[in-house]
C-alpha cells in the first residue's frame, strides 16, 4: 500500500558509534556539527539528532557547554527540530546522559527503551590502526558493556522529559523494548500517542532486515493499536536505505539516516556529508511512494511538539 502523506526525515549528525579514523567526514567540533545540521535540513531533514564530541580528539562527550554551542548555532540558522541524545556515549551514567533535558528543555530527546550489550568491538579489526588512542579502547570496552536502562531508569527518564515539555522518542532496539514501552503506558509513565523508533542493525539488538521490520511493526500494532503510536526506523549500516525505504512504503511517519548510523552513500563510497544521505533517502522515497519530506513545522504538528520558542537555548 502506497501512502502519499509527507514523511519526517531525521538526520543523525555525528553520534557516538563511529570514530574519527572511520571517516574524515565525521563532524567533530560544535561548528562542524552545526554546519552539518543546517545543510541536512536544507536537503530535506525536518529533525536533527545531536550528540557532541570533544573538539580536540573526537571522543563522545557530555559537556553541556559544547552542546549549548552547537545547538545555539543550529537554532540561529535553521527552523529544524533539534532532538538531543540521552543515550550519550558508552560508559556514561544515566544522570550524565539525561542532564541535557532539564538544562536545555529541547522539543524532543531520544529515550532508550531497555538494557542491552551495545557492542562495537568488530570495528577494531576493520579499522586498525587508529588515529587516536581512545578509539580502540572505546570500541573494545563495548564488548563487555551493558547499556543500562532498567525500569527504574525508564521511569526517571519519563518523568524528567515530561516535566520539561520534551517529547520522548522511544528507541526500541529489539521486540522486548516494545513490551517495555507498553508496561510504561500501563503504569502511567508514558502518554499516548507515543513516537517509536525501531533501531535495527546494532550488534546486541535486532538485525536490520525486512522480516524483522515487519515483525516490529506487527508487534507495535498489537501492543498499542495503530492510532496510539507513530513510528520511524533506523537501519544501521549498509541496510540503511533498504530498511528506510521499506518503512516508508509500510506507512511510517518518519525515517532516520545520517553519519551516526551509516558512513557510506553506496558500497565503497563514503558519504561526504549528512546532506548527501538525506537527499538520497528523500529521492528514493519520493520516487517509490510519492511521499515528500515534511518541513520542520509540519513535523512539529505531526508529533505534537511544543515549538522552538519554548526551548532553553
Amino acid at each position: 500500500m502506497f501512502v502519499l502523506d509527507k514523511i519526517i526525515i531525521t538526520a543523525a549528525i555525528t553520534g557516538a558509534i563511529h570514530t574519527p579514523t572511520m571517516s574524515p567526514y565525521l563532524p567533530i567540533t560544535p561548528q562542524q556539527i552545526a554546519d552539518e545540521a543546517v545543510k541536512a535540513c536544507e536537503a530535506g531533514a525536518a529533525v536533527v539528532h545531536i550528540h557532541i564530541r570533544d573538539p580536540e580528539t573526537g571522543r563522545p562527550s557530555s559537556d553541556l557547554n559544547l552542546f549549548r554551542e552547537a545547538i545555539t548555532k543550529i537554532k540561529e540558522r535553521s527552523d529544524v527540530v533539534i532532538c538531543l541524545t540521552t543515550g550519550g556515549g558508552l560508559g556514561m551514567a544515566k544522570e550524565e546522559r539525561l542532564k541535557v533535558v532539564p538544562t536545555f528543555k529541547p522539543e524532543m530527546a531520544s529515550f532508550n527503551m531497555g538494557s542491552m550489550n551495545f557492542s562495537l568491538h568488530p570495528y577494531v579489526k576493520q579499522f586498525e590502526p587508529f588515529k587516536y588512542p581512545w578509539e580502540k579502547q572505546y570500541l573494545l570496552m563495548s564488548k563487555d558493556f551493558v547499556f543500562k536502562n532498567t525500569f527504574e531508569d525508564l521511569e526517571y527518564f519519563c518523568k524528567t522529559m515530561y516535566e520539561n515539555g520534551t517529547k520522548p522518542e522511544l528507541e526500541c532496539y529489539d521486540v522486548g523494548h516494545l513490551y517495555n514501552a507498553a508496561q510504561l503506558i500501563r503504569d502511567g509513565f508514558l502518554k499516548t500517542p507515543i513516537y517509536i523508533q525501531f533501531v535495527m542493525g546494532i550488534l546486541g539488538g535486532i538485525g536490520a532486515d525486512i522480516e524483522q521490520l515487519v515483525h516490529m511493526k506487527r508487534t507495535a500494532d498489537k501492543l498499542f493499536g495503530e492510532k496510539n503510536y507513530m513510528w520511524s526506523v533506523i537501519g544501521a549500516g549498509r541496510m540503511e536505505f533498504a530498511v528506510c525505504t521499506t518503512a516508508a512504503i509500510l506507512g511510517s511517519h518518519g525515517v532516520r539516516v545520517g553519519l551516526e548510523d551509516n558512513l557510506y552513500l553506496r558500497k565503497g563510497q563514503l558519504a561526504k556529508s549528512n546532506a548527501e544521505l538525506v537527499e538520497k533517502i528523500a529521492n528514493l522515497i519520493y520516487e517509490i511512494t510519492g511521499r515528500e519530506p515534511a518541513t520542520p513545522d509540519e513535523a512539529r504538528k505531526i508529533l505534537g511538539l511544543k515549538g522552538k520558542d519554548k526551548v532553553n537555548f
